[in-house]
């Protein structure tokens, strides 16, 4: 009997990586380090017996989360009044530049908790009076403290520096398959036309995507290591079983089994944005420009971006064309045998058995 291909991925999309600059372009600090120079930076600021250069620090360490979890520019972030541009989930940028700064620009999602931790310092009377000038603070000083604290962590100054910081942003929300649009408008650039993936996005539904992958890096407890984001199109509803369908910012389409009792229990329906899941050892590769003889629900190309072996099992990284990372987990034994190489092009396979939908409503 002949096999089916559902949802085969085009060579071409309507997203390219090249849209966004600085996210894959030259080296910079991965998840890991930037976890240590956030807590250099917090080591700095009390390590210190004089209350003044201790509020003093504090302030240069505010400016650095900021620009570490929003992906700011060092100059947007000088502008900000800390007393109103900034609450539990949402900084307002302003461009004074363009003489816009009465109105918020871009309003960029953060994580509760450090919406928290910002909130806890505003309300300290004697931070309060260092912030007089908001963050008005001269951007030289605050660069040269950036390097220190790089240095302090053996990394070499300039990664330290602040659009680095911006920059090693993107390339961690851009890893962790934040979509591509969504990176954008958070950084302020304009989005790529997605009419050729014939679903709408409107602008509130962008922003709801950076809002509930900002809630999930905060507060993640799954081990799924492959995430879309992505709008219901279609509902199949059979007897015992149903199909749901969603397509992702890049045109994407995953399919995922589910039975009718959860598709009651999770409310599906259409136009919904939903999150699905897959973990890395069900995703199988197939080598080769065309896929045929396969009846996986999910055949998605792209290309090897990064293999990570080990002894035991090797991590092969693949990267769509909408700049989306899967990583499937094979034997090394099996990779070594089938020669995959970086920068080749294979289809990443999975079946809709194995995706998991999740809802954040």
């Amino acid at each position: 009997m002949a096999s089916t291909i559902r949802n085969t991925s085009s060579a071409t999309s309507p997203v390219q990586a090249t849209q966004l600059p600085l996210a894959d372009n030259g080296p910079c600090l991965d998840i890991v380090q930037l976890a240590r120079l956030e807590q250099s930076f917090r080591h700095w600021v009390y390590e210190t017996h004089r209350r003044d250069i201790r509020l003093s620090r504090n302030r240069i360490l505010l400016i650095f989360l900021l620009i570490r979890y929003t992906g700011a520019k060092l100059s947007e972030i000088l502008q900000i009044d800390p007393f109103t541009d900034i609450d539990r989930q949402t900084v307002c940028i302003r461009d004074c530049a363009t003489g816009e700064s009465e109105s918020c620009v871009r309003s960029i999602v953060i994580a509760e908790p450090l919406g928290r931790e910002i909130e806890t310092a505003l309300l300290t009377p004697e931070f309060r009076q260092t912030l007089t000038n908001g963050f008005a603070v001269d951007p030289a000083f605050v660069r040269r403290k950036f390097y220190e604290r790089a240095e302090a962590c053996g990394f070499p100054k300039h990664l330290g520096g602040p659009e680095m910081i911006r920059r090693a942003r993107i390339v961690e929300l851009m890893r962790a398959n934040m979509p591509l649009p969504a990176v954008q408008k958070l950084l302020g650039h304009a989005t790529p036309s997605l009419s050729a993936v014939q679903v709408s996005f409107s602008d509130e539904e962008l922003h709801q995507v950076t809002r509930l992958f900002i809630k999930k890096e905060s507060s993640r407890k799954t081990s799924a290591r492959n995430s879309f984001f992505g709008k219901v199109i279609a509902i199949e509803r059979g007897d015992v079983q149903a199909r749901i369908t969603l397509v992702n910012l890049g045109g994407h389409q995953v399919a995922s089994i589910i039975t009718c009792e959860s598709l009651d229990r999770l409310g599906l329906r259409q136009g919904q944005l939903i999150t699905a899941e897959v973990k890395a050892p069900w995703i199988m590769l197939q080598r080769g420009q065309t896929i045929a003889g396969c009846s996986a629900d999910n055949c998605l190309q792209g290309e090897i971006a990064r293999i990570n072996r080990g002894a035991v099992s090797s991590e092969c990284v693949i990267r769509l064309d909408d700049h989306t990372e899967l990583c499937a987990l094979i034997s090394t034994s099996e990779g070594d045998a089938i020669g995959f190489v970086v920068g080749e092009q294979v289809w990443a396979v999975f079946n809709g058995f194995s995706v998991i939908l999740h809802t954040d409503d």
